[in-house]
């Protein structure tokens, strides 16, 4: 049984692991969310509910004592977030972190689409999005970076992988499979330890998601 620490947990990706947790597993999970309200109906014997900011690092770092994993996926101004995560589970010895963000971190998207990346989503939020990147690559903590497409809600499971410093290749991957990984990495946590991985649908290179 492994506990787990949702961060974000309202989240649309966030919804998919946790239904997929408490289907398919045994594991407790804690959710973190501002509006405890917004979660709905909690099944008590496997999940507490804590209402919390990442950015509050006393309610975070006590959210963390004794979770085994956390899993964030947030919104907002990221830098000031990644840095309370690192530095609550710091604090209080949890080390594994699945992490998930968007595509562009590492300049890694070719062509046409990644100069549109960049253009579309704008140098402050890149920039931003680069320093908790770094924050948590630079950290002592067993990290996973899971660096998304253009995401979309079709009902599917099927995505590929790319390493840092490889190039970026398709331009779209649906939520579930965005899930589908972060409930592989749960289940072993030693899958892709210190990495920062791309993911997207195989063959959509030349798609555009605009």
């Amino acid at each position: 049984m492994t506990k787990i620490l949702i961060l974000g947990a309202n989240g649309q990706i966030a919804k998919i692991v946790r239904d997929r947790l408490l289907n398919e597993t045994k594991d407790q999970l804690t959710l973190y969310l501002r509006r405890a309200n917004r979660i709905g109906e909690v099944q008590s014997a496997r999940e507490n509910v804590i209402e919390g900011d990442v950015n509050d690092y006393e309610t975070l770092r006590h959210a963390m004592v004794g979770q085994d994993i956390v899993y964030a996926n947030l919104g907002g101004e990221f830098e000031p977030m990644a840095a309370n995560i690192i530095k609550a589970m710091e604090a209080t010895g949890v080390n594994r972190l699945i992490y998930v963000t968007g595509l562009g971190l590492y300049h890694e998207v070719p062509g046409e689409f990644g100069r549109w990346v960049e253009s579309s989503i704008g140098t402050p939020i890149m920039d931003d999005t680069r320093r908790a990147a770094k924050i948590i690559e630079n950290s002592n903590v067993n990290y996973t970076i899971i660096r998304a497409a253009y995401m979309n809600n079709d009902h599917e499971i099927d995505y590929e992988l790319t390493e840092k410093g490889t190039p970026f290749k398709g331009t779209i991957i649906s939520r579930e499979s965005i899930a589908d990984l972060i409930i592989k990495v749960i289940n072993d946590p030693k899958l892709h330890e210190f990495s920062s991985l791309g993911i997207n649908k195989p063959g959509t290179d030349g798609d555009r998601p605009y």
